[in-house]
């Protein structure tokens, strides 16, 4: 089998879509050998904020010396950045070896008359598989969707449950209440662990509790009072959090401190841990967690596509946001970080989203946006029709006196072609000092980014 075969057959795996559920995720487990058990797990749920949380804790594990593995989803640059060892992609020899080691034991599961795994269920397998083979001594991975019945949750070595921002999202599959989707994501929660969770609303912070309370596990919130914001911009910025002083994140956003303290709380989390695992062994170890350490892990985090300035002169940011909260927060940074300005939106969201709640929070800013359609030709709202949504939305969403800016004819929503119509018609149209902002989702954002020139072009 090529690297080209196995995605035809992980193409072909995909057919059974997204079933939510253990079941099946064990059974091909089972036949593995059970990789999981023999890793430990730095486990994150949540609505945003768990992609930067990982990056932050993988990068500054690495940098002390562990060898960490990363299961990621969705992925931005390329398919195999989903796994990765220490910030290094899985090779395409290993990744189809593991493929044809996986669909030997999907052969005997359904030759035995169990069900077939799902594409998600089979990734998650090859990457327990190649964790466990390279010895790694963390596995940070997010959850797929939810919490309790995602197939990530079926390992059990759990070392700490983490849980970034909480709010609505992927409604009617999780719940339809906040308390519902919290109790599904506080799924992740197993005896023995600790829990960690950002600062939340407080319907949020009772359920993560009361689940903590019943498997008799503590949980740490973080404290956003603590925080000293140092110093900002677009670029990066520089803050204190308790212990962790003059802390330096590349990371842009208002909200990228939050996810550092969430994260900061964690090396707290994995210093008691470590303190009380040598006291049961009766050793002396030095703690690897050393200040120098976790500072350079900060500065080295990497986390392409949230808040991402990709070009100056004009400005061009590329973000993920694609849910309710995530629009306000994208909102707040750049009317932070360029007060006074009305920006250039290339937007793309999934018709699954709710749409037209991030068409009302980002239009007050818009100067002109462009639509388009999604590479999920399937989950994609058709960009004439989101153009639809904007314009109905046009007068409700803005002011008295942005809606008299808004009669001027430059001001206009357009519907593209293609994606490298609109980079080129961006580009040619701009002025140097305009904002450029592409959100809605993260599945188009490596592809603007290659297209803008900042980006190798990567097999996806």
């Amino acid at each position: 089998m090529t690297y080209e075969e196995a995605r035809v057959y992980l193409d072909e795996v995909s057919k059974y879509g997204s079933v939510l559920g253990l079941d099946t995720i064990r059974e091909l487990l089972y036949e593995l050998g059970n990789p999981q058990n023999d890793l430990r797990f730095i486990h994150i749920a949540g609505t945003n904020g768990k992609g930067s949380v990982l990056a932050y804790i993988s990068t500054i594990l690495s940098e002390t010396g562990f060898r960490v593995g990363r299961y990621v989803s969705p992925t931005v640059i390329g398919y195999l950045e989903k796994i990765q060892i220490n910030g290094n992609w899985i090779s395409e020899k290993v990744f189809t070896e593991l493929v044809e080691e996986v669909q030997r034991a999907i052969v005997r599961m359904e030759t035995n008359g169990k069900a077939s795994p799902t594409v998600f269920e089979v990734e998650t397998a090859i990457a327990f598989l190649y964790f466990q083979r390279e010895h790694c001594d963390y596995v940070v991975l997010e959850t797929g969707l939810g919490g309790i019945l995602d197939a990530t949750n079926i390992i059990s070595n759990t070392k700490v449950a983490v849980f970034t921002n909480i709010s609505r999202d992927h409604m009617g599959f999780l719940g339809n209440t906040l308390e519902e989707i919290t109790e599904n994501k506080a799924g992740i929660i197993k005896p023995g662990c600790v829990v960690v969770s950002a600062a939340q609303e407080e319907a949020v912070r009772k359920v993560l509790k009361k689940a903590a309370d019943k498997n008799h596990v503590p949980i740490q919130f973080a404290e956003p009072d603590k925080v000293q914001v140092l110093d900002e911009s677009y670029h990066g910025q520089t803050f204190s959090y308790k212990q962790f002083e003059n802390i330096h994140i590349p990371l842009a956003g208002l909200y990228q401190i939050q996810n550092a303290a969430t994260a900061c709380e964690v090396l707290l989390a994995l210093q008691r841990i470590e303190q009380t695992e040598n006291k049961c062994e009766k050793t002396s170890k030095k703690s690897v967690y050393s200040m120098e350490a976790i500072r350079n892990g900060f500065l080295k985090t990497k986390w392409k596509g949230r808040f991402t300035c990709i070009h100056e002169n004009p400005v061009f940011i590329v973000d993920g946001a694609h849910n309710e909260d995530a629009a306000k927060q994208l909102k707040k940074t750049l009317e932070r970080y360029f007060p006074q300005k009305q920006f250039i939106f290339i937007m793309g969201v999934f018709k699954d989203k709710e749409y037209e709640k991030i068409v009302q929070i980002m239009l007050p800013l818009a100067k002109r946006v462009y639509t388009i359609n999604l590479p999920n030709k399937d989950r994609t709202l058709d960009a004439d029709l989101l153009k639809q949504v904007i314009e109905k939305n046009w007068e409700a969403t803005a002011t008295k006196e942005e809606s008299l800016k808004k009669s001027d004819e430059s001001y206009e929503v357009c519907s593209m072609p293609s994606l490298k119509d609109t980079i080129d018609t961006v580009m040619c149209q701009t002025k140097e000092d305009d904002i450029i902002v592409a959100f809605g989702s993260l599945s188009y954002l490596g592809d603007v980014m290659r297209l803008v020139g900042k980006e190798e072009k990567i097999e996806k």
